[in-house]
């Protein structure tokens, strides 16, 4: 009896022995001509018909199905010493077809994944794979061969019928439209892969070469000798040691049905052949109803009138689209007035990709003109076409004539119903204030900031002295000033200005600007002068030179006006205190107190104390000593009394910067009443 039992166990040990091996072995490689009995994991509304047909989806809208192979395979591991081969071959007859032709559904995608479990899968474009949040994780570890009949603007689909090579991303690494190669012909051959006709697709991959193959065919014809696809990349990159191999297909808010009529995979070698004969048959397709000759006569003409109609309609839109608000007088400034249907070309339809900015007057666009391919930015504003619009264009078109290599150059406007389109030439590098205050850009240091003070002062220099008209800009802040290629400083933006003679009164009452730049006596009179823009010029230098805005309200109380700031370390005698501590020192002492004092004096409270541009320039340039500054608060700032500055306005216009008494003795007159 003893001796039986010992006879049996040795017979059981030995079939293990001999059978577990071979079983493992049989894993990696299966072939399936029909899905009877397939070893396989079915998800979402997947299905295997009685015929042996694998159904991925149907006409369910927003809706997912998978198919995989139950037992995991072995993907570039190491055991016993021994690594396992990456290399794989596998081929597969699928078929989609469309449930309301010529509607396209969404495809299919073989993909080895860690898993045939899934969780929040997107449906549509995301195949059932991914979802938006997870697509182009390295977490992942993904390789789908997708077979996509929707292009995805966010996918960056190469079209509406292709083959993509995805990597942890449904953005396809490589993808190309559905095409396979003749023998006979010599030639690529264009197919449909929404036909609803089974194709053949082959997907081959070489580890020793890191080569992977992806080839395309209808069903019966023979494997074509060159690929679709071939991309060279290292899988051992992405795939885990034990990954699935499956389908995955998804609807969306138009459905189809997908269809695997076969599959062979092998893990150790080239994949088994597909026996097309013998592989199990569509679903019948559903036939059109005949239509009589009356019925087709009728449905013609209805389509006649309905695309009369729509044509007649669009040209209507299209013409008011592009509509502009032409008048005689605008004649004489026809070389600098663009058409709206060219700015609206030039900038892809004012597209939010093209957009470069946003402030309280507008938007600013970067566009290239068709007809001379030159980079512009245009600027949208909002204009009451009834008031001052003659004269407001007027001013802009003789703007247009001024030449300064740091004034950015304005090419010219266009006017449509109650918007003004100012063109200028496009700086690339942006406005000024990026380079200040946003982290993705690279901090300035002082050699570039210094030398853009100089340009911004030499080109404000020739607004107010040296053109044949005197240009109130009465908006500089350094959002206002771009840089060019080389970091040059521009000034630009001239939206808000305004000219008048030399020897006249400005007549403008209309306060406009930014806050934090405003000059006191604007609050109170509403008129600008060049005064104005000097006061708005002294707040520029404090912020390049400290690298703060003018105002901020969230730092301590003596730190939320810059120029009261600065003016306290000057008190303390260290006025290097208030420079940017992100340059840690690295500056020209004598630039940066110069820069510091000078932005002070042109901040003072009394307009005629203020230095003139050309003063201003002098200064910058090394060609003048600026004076010592009043050792008083008061005179510096927005926060003046308004009887300080009404008893400096009443100084004669020969009063300048050099008589200016300190503002306690001017307290002092005030409060005695002489």
């Amino acid at each position: 009896m003893a001796a039986g039992l010992t006879s049996l166990h040795f017979l059981i040990t030995l079939y293990f022995i001999l059978k577990v091996p071979l079983m493992f072995a049989q894993d990696d490689q299966f072939i399936y001509n029909g899905f009877h009995q397939a070893n396989l994991h079915l998800d979402g509304i997947a299905r295997i018909h009685p015929n042996g047909l694998l159904q991925l989806t149907n006409n369910s809208e927003q809706e997912v199905g998978h198919a995989f192979y139950q037992l995991p395979l072995k993907f570039n591991t190491s055991s016993s010493g021994l690594t396992q081969a990456l290399s794989f071959s596998t081929n597969f007859v699928f078929a989609i077809v469309p449930e309301i032709p010529p509607k396209r559904g969404h495809g299919i995608a073989f993909t080895i994944r860690p898993s045939w479990k899934f969780t929040n899968v997107g449906v549509g474009n995301y195949l059932g794979l991914l979802n938006s949040s997870n697509n182009g994780l390295s977490t992942n570890h993904l390789l789908a061969i997708e077979l996509d009949t929707m292009k995805s603007h966010d996918l960056q689909d190469k079209d509406n019928n292709h083959v993509g090579i995805d990597v942890n991303s449904l953005k396809s690494n490589e993808s190309a439209t559905a095409t396979y190669f003749s023998d006979q012909e010599g030639k690529n051959i264009n197919v449909e892969l929404v036909s609803g006709n089974p194709m053949h697709l082959w997907i081959d991959y070489n580890e020793t070469e890191k080569l992977l193959n992806v080839t395309l065919a209808p069903a019966g014809i023979t494997k074509p000798n060159r690929p679709l696809l071939s991309t060279r990349i290292d899988l051992s990159q992405y795939l885990l040691e034990c990954m699935y191999v499956g389908f995955s297909a998804a609807t969306g808010a138009v459905a189809s049905d997908q269809y695997i009529l076969g599959w062979s995979f092998n893990k150790s070698g080239q994949a088994q052949g597909l026996d097309v004969s013998k592989l199990p048959s569509l679903p019948r397709r559903r036939k059109a109803k005949k239509i009589s000759g009356l019925m087709i006569m009728v449905l013609l003409i209805a389509v006649a009138l309905v695309l009369i109609t729509i044509t007649g309609t669009a040209y209507n839109s299209r013409r008011k689209k592009f509509e502009e608000i032409r008048e005689d007088w605008e004649k004489e400034y026809g070389p600098q007035r663009f058409t709206y249907k060219n700015l609206y070309k030039a900038t892809k339809g004012f597209s939010d990709k093209e957009l470069l900015g946003a402030g309280g007057f507008g938007k600013v666009y970067r566009g290239t003109l068709p007809s001379s391919n030159t980079q512009i930015a245009v600027k949208k504003v909002s204009h009451d076409s009834k008031q001052g619009m003659k004269e407001f264009v007027a001013e802009i078109v003789s703007m247009g004539r001024l030449r300064h290599r740091n004034l950015v150059k304005l090419l010219g406007y266009c006017r449509r119903r109650g918007e003004l389109l100012l063109v200028y030439d496009y700086m690339p590098n942006g406005s000024l204030d990026k380079f200040l205050y946003s982290n993705e850009k690279p901090n300035l240091n002082w050699i570039q900031r210094f030398r853009i003070l100089k340009g911004v002062a030499s080109g404000l220099f020739y607004l107010h002295e040296e053109w044949e008209q005197v240009v109130l800009h009465r908006d500089i802040k350094a959002s206002n000033v771009l840089l060019d290629s080389e970091l040059n400083g521009r000034l630009g933006d001239f939206g808000l200005a305004r000219l008048y003679d030399h020897g006249t009164n400005p007549q403008t009452t209309h306060v406009v600007g930014t806050v934090g730049y405003l000059a006191p006596e604007l609050t109170r009179t509403g008129r600008a002068t060049t005064c104005t823009d000097v006061f708005s010029f002294g707040a520029f230098l404090l912020e390049m030179a400290c690298g703060r805005r003018p105002i901020e309200l969230q730092g301590l109380p003596e730190e939320v006006v810059l120029v009261d700031y600065v003016f306290l370390c000057w008190g303390k005698g260290a006025i290097l205190d208030a420079s940017d501590p992100r340059l840690e020192g690295n500056y020209v002492v004598e630039e940066m107190e110069l820069v510091l004092k000078l932005g002070l004096f042109c901040s003072h409270v009394v307009p005629e104390a203020r230095p003139s541009m050309r003063q201003v320039v002098q200064f910058l340039e090394g060609n003048a000593t600026l004076p010592e500054l009043p050792n008083d608060k008061a005179c510096f700032g927005t926060s003046t009394s308004n009887e300080v500055s009404d008893f400096f306005l009443s100084f004669p216009p020969s009063f300048s910067m050099a008589s200016a008494p300190s503002c306690s003795s001017i307290d002092s007159i005030l409060r005695s009443g002489r």
